[in-house]
C-alpha cells in the first residue's frame, strides 16, 4: 500500500508549530492533542524540524527542567527524513527501523501533506495479515463431500 492511500484512509492532518515555541509550549501541545510528535516550521512554512515524546524526555534528562523555557528549535530534529505519497508502506517501515524513529512527515511539491507513524503501518500490517489469514482459511477450508455411495468414493479415491 503506498502512502497515499494510506493518508486517504486515516486523513492527512497534521500538528505543526513554529520554532520559537518553547519545550513546555511544546509538552502541552502534545499532551493536549494526544499525539506523539508535531512538526516544527519555519518562516517559510517548510519543515524545520521535528520534536517527539522522546525527543522531549531526552532535552530533559539531559539538561533538568530548565531547558522547559527554551524554544524548540535548539532541541529538535533538524535533519527530517520524509516521505511522498508514491512510497509504500514497507519502505516507510524500513526507513523507521533504520533510522529508530516513529513519525514520518509526507511532503509533496514540497508542502507538507501528512504524516504517518509506525502506529499507522501495524494497523495496514495487520489488515493484511488478517485479509490473507481469511483467504488462506476460505482456500484450505474442508469442501462438503460429494454425495457418491461407498463403492464410487472407494474408486474415486483410487481403491478397490
Amino acid at each position: 500500500m503506498n502512502v497515499g492511500t494510506i493518508l486517504k484512509l486515516k486523513g492527512s492532518g497534521v500538528f505543526t508549530t513554529a520554532k520559537d515555541k518553547s519545550l513546555l509550549d511544546i509538552a502541552r501541545l502534545l499532551t493536549q492533542h494526544g499525539i506523539g510528535c508535531i512538526v516544527i516550521l519555519g518562516d517559510d512554512d517548510k519543515i524545520a524540524g521535528i520534536m517527539s515524546e522522546r525527543d522531549l524526555m531526552r532535552a530533559i534528562g539531559q539538561a533538568g527542567p530548565k531547558v522547559l523555557n527554551e524554544p524548540v528549535s535548539n532541541f529538535m530534529t533538524k535533519t527530517v527524513i520524509t516521505a511522498g505519497e508514491s512510497d509504500t508502506s514497507d519502505q516507510l517501515m524500513s526507513e523507521m527501523t533504520t533510522h529508530r524513529f516513529r513519525h514520518m512527515p509526507v511532503v509533496e511539491r514540497g508542502q507538507l501533506v501528512g504524516l504517518v507513524s509506525i502506529g499507522d503501518l501495524v494497523k495496514i500490517h495487520v489488515a493484511d495479515a488478517e485479509f490473507e489469514l481469511g483467504a488462506m482459511r476460505q482456500y484450505i477450508a474442508p469442501q462438503p463431500s460429494l454425495p457418491f455411495d461407498q463403492p464410487s468414493r472407494l474408486m474415486f479415491a483410487g481403491g478397490a
